[in-house]
């Protein structure tokens, strides 16, 4: 086999299915915490408000503000070798996670998981937007995105097995071992297509270029804060659910990690898919449905969660709460390609990257702590019911996304980059 043989690029869809996997892993890794919340909190002496800030800030300190540097570095060198660093580096903090006897370990250790996840998102939204043409863009990004409720959902049901099985020291092991068999395999598949050669000094991946091209585009302060208000309650109620299952409708481990990733795993996938196709269908007709699909979306979830919590038993719960899954993550296909086509191709990691810098940050960083930090609140009024109305209680961050989305929606031609794909 020749040199130029063996560089060559990989299938689009192999490429793809590969980011997948590892994306997979990455909300296995982030999820694996939420369900295994009542063994840890049992064995290290955890309050709500210790977790949630182990769950959330712990995590989306680094995570966020590390991002924009290593999507620079991706940008500037090469998105694959940052990917597979980036899940390598992940995944040996997550089984270290394992070994952890008490709060300020595993604070350290849930760091280290951020910093090393920090580098695998946006210059994957990169390699995929540089692999598929834009009238598939956003169905390309939605497949990606599917890895957030595979992810969720297999974390749930795999977290809840292990620790039931064996200890939520396990559960830990074993999501960190199979990363770091995975990722040589990643880096042997995806490959970088080549930089744009019709790229202008302007144009070049420079964190203060992009992000001054980014700041005078309201679209994206639009589309960033609408994606953080969903993110603060979705991460906030991916990470407490279970242990809502658990306490308000007296469910054991598994029976809350069977439940959870039912909702994730069928309304998730159908939400995230649907977000993709419909974007790239109604996005050629009209550019607005990259915001106004989320928006309308965010506008049903909130009400339907709220009924879910509310439900007297779980047979009424499973279908409102089916609902709200599917549509709270509908956004991230349309989004994140709306996002990709704000600047030139050359600048899409960084660009990526300072959009999830203000999405973890607010939402990973915020959500899972506000709804801990109002269940130990709540707990002397309302005991074992707290962690429920705590959670209800953020729900109104989704209408504000969707007002937001709709104001995003209104400005989105004048600040779109038509890709030119002659060159």
């Amino acid at each position: 086999m020749t040199a130029a043989a063996r560089a060559a690029p990989r299938s689009p869809n192999l490429v793809l299915f590969f980011l997948l996997l590892a994306y997979i892993l990455n909300f296995l890794d982030r999820q694996i915490l939420g369900i295994l919340a009542a063994p840890i909190q049992a064995d290290l002496k955890l309050t709500d408000s210790e977790f949630g800030t182990i769950a959330g800030i712990a995590f989306a300190i680094l995570y966020s503000v590390l991002g924009v540097p290593l999507a620079l570095l991706a940008d500037r060198t090469s998105r694959s070798w940052v990917v597979t660093a980036s899940l390598t580096v992940w995944s040996g903090f997550t089984a270290l996670c394992g070994t952890a006897t008490g709060f300020w370990q595993l604070f350290l250790y849930r760091l280290g998981v951020g910093i090393g996840e920090a580098g695998g998102v946006a210059p994957s939204y990169a390699i995929i937007s540089d692999y598929f043409p834009p009238e598939r863009r956003a169905r390309a990004l939605g497949i990606y995105s599917l890895g957030v409720p595979l992810g969720l959902g297999g974390g749930t049901i795999i977290g809840a097995y292990l620790a039931a099985n064996f200890n939520w020291q396990t559960a830990f092991f074993v999501m960190g071992m199979i990363g770091l068999v995975l990722a040589p395999i990643l880096k042997w598949v995806v490959r970088d297509l080549p930089k744009p050669v019709t790229a202008t000094p302007a144009e070049r991946p420079r964190a203060g270029t992009v992000f001054k091209t980014l700041a005078a585009k309201p679209t994206f302060w639009l589309l960033a804060f609408a994606a953080s208000m969903s993110s603060l309650v979705g991460y906030g109620l991916a990470l407490w659910t279970p242990s809502i299952l658990i306490r308000s409708f007296d469910l054991s481990l598994i029976q809350s990690g069977q439940f959870m990733s039912s909702l994730l795993l069928i309304g998730g996938t159908a939400g995230v898919f649907a977000g993709g196709v419909l974007a790239d269908r109604l996005g050629h007709l009209d550019r607005k449905w990259y915001a106004l699909l989320p928006a309308i979306a965010w506008l049903v979830t909130a009400p339907f969660f709220l009924f879910g919590f509310l439900s007297p038993n779980l047979a009424v719960a499973w279908p409102l709460l089916l609902i709200p899954n599917a549509l709270n993550i509908l956004w991230l296909g349309p989004i994140t390609t709306a996002v990709q086509h704000l600047v030139a191709p050359a600048q899409r990691a960084t660009a990526a990257g300072f959009f999830l810098l203000i999405n973890n940050l607010i939402g990973l960083g915020v959500g899972p702590k506000l709804i801990g930090a109002i269940s130990t609140h709540l707990k002397t009024s309302y005991g074992a019911e707290s962690l429920r109305y705590a959670a209800m209680g953020v729900l109104g961050f989704y209408l504000v996304a969707a007002l937001l989305a709709w104001i995003a929606s209104r400005r989105m031609d004048r600040d779109w980059i038509e890709e030119d794909r002659s060159a």
